[in-house]
């Protein structure tokens, strides 16, 4: 009898266990073909495989044709193609279907944004972040995006407060922390340019470095005179980005400041290959000559920068400490007459103290 039960209870498990699978298949089979789609084609996109998503976005659209969200994401793909009118054209179709929705807001507001249209942006992001405020979504890109618009429109006090909104709700919000810091430096607050870029680049894994972030501080730290700073970041730049040729002339001037005159003039050799005609790189190499010494050949370039800029002040500033070094004083004090007559401020205070 109890065996009877047991082989029931059996057959009765077997029975729910088959019954709940089908109802499984069932729920997977009764999935639209178009969100299979759509499902397949967001996880392509994230893995950056834009080519093999946007056809089936489309197909997704063909099966339903107020799919607004596939629209959504093709243009998406599309402004990570910097292919900025086909994008556009999506999201005027995603709102015709449903009109002052948040997500196509924001996109319209970057695409705009991306293609310098940034009164039409801003309209954008406007209306996107009241959308935002009244559904109570939280985002922090559209208040980037926002912020650079306001960043360009030199509204800085303002930007920097939008820049907060964004990392109110991401702390850890790397783009937002490195605009933060330009606006800073735009502001000449160097030392909270630093303050920002190492909080930044802290974060940064090291397989996804902002090497414009090094490139920012090593000009925030030669501004405070931290120059030994500022060259150790121009490398770390220059490693990345090879035959940069202001980069190179960067970091030369932070050398010449650490009296390393020799690896100043390594780097402006190197610029000058890449652009022989640049008298900054001459007027530079012939300041570096003449910290080691090399009065003649200082002179010969400090000369050549000239010929290349006529009216370059600084380089007859430079000119004249070589010529007063090689015991040259009237022509020391031509020089500096010269620079005085082009408004270098420098020039006027040499020439009282050393030619009257």
């Amino acid at each position: 009898m109890a065996s009877r039960v047991y082989k029931w209870l059996f057959i009765g498990l077997i029975t729910l266990s088959t019954k709940g699978f089908g109802q499984n298949e069932a729920n997977k089979d009764s999935v639209p073909e178009y969100q299979k789609l759509y499902a397949k084609a967001c996880k392509l996109t994230d893995s950056s495989k834009y080519k093999e998503a946007l056809p089936l976005f489309k197909k997704a659209i063909k099966q339903k044709q107020d799919y607004w969200q596939a629209y959504n994401k093709m243009a998406f793909i599309k402004i990570q193609q910097k292919e900025y009118k086909d994008a556009e054209k999506d999201l005027m179709k995603s709102e015709l279907i449903l009109p002052q929705n948040f997500e196509t807001l924001k996109l319209k507001g970057i695409n705009f944004y991306l293609n310098n249209k940034f009164k039409e942006s801003k309209g954008a992001l406007d209306t996107a972040i009241s959308i935002a405020t009244l559904e109570k979504i939280d985002d922090a890109e559209v208040y980037y995006y926002q912020a650079q618009l306001m960043f360009k429109g030199k509204s800085y006090k303002t930007a920097l407060t939008t820049c907060e909104s964004a990392t109110d709700i991401n702390k850890n919000y790397i783009d937002v922390i490195v605009l933060k810091a330009e606006i800073r430096f735009a502001m000449k607050d160097y030392n909270y340019t630093i303050k920002e870029l190492n909080e930044a680049i802290k974060l940064m894994k090291p397989e996804k470095l902002d090497y414009n972030a090094y490139k920012l501080r090593a000009k925030s730290k030669f501004e405070v005179k931290d120059f030994k700073g500022a060259v150790t970041d121009w490398s770390v730049y220059i490693d990345a980005n090879p035959n940069q040729e202001d980069a190179l002339i960067a970091r030369a001037a932070a050398k010449i400041n650490t009296n390393d005159n020799s690896g100043a003039i390594a780097d402006l050799d190197e610029a000058i290959k890449l652009n022989a005609k640049n008298p900054v790189s001459y007027c530079y190499r012939g300041v570096a000559k003449g910290g080691n010494k090399n009065n003649t050949e200082a002179l010969k370039d400090l000369d050549y920068a000239i010929k290349l800029k006529f009216d370059y002040a600084a380089a007859y500033v430079n000119r004249a400490a070589i010529k007063m070094a090689s015991k040259d004083k009237h022509g020391a004090c031509d020089d500096l007459k010269k620079a005085d007559g082009l408004g270098d401020e420098m020039a006027l205070q040499l020439s009282e103290k050393y030619c009257k």
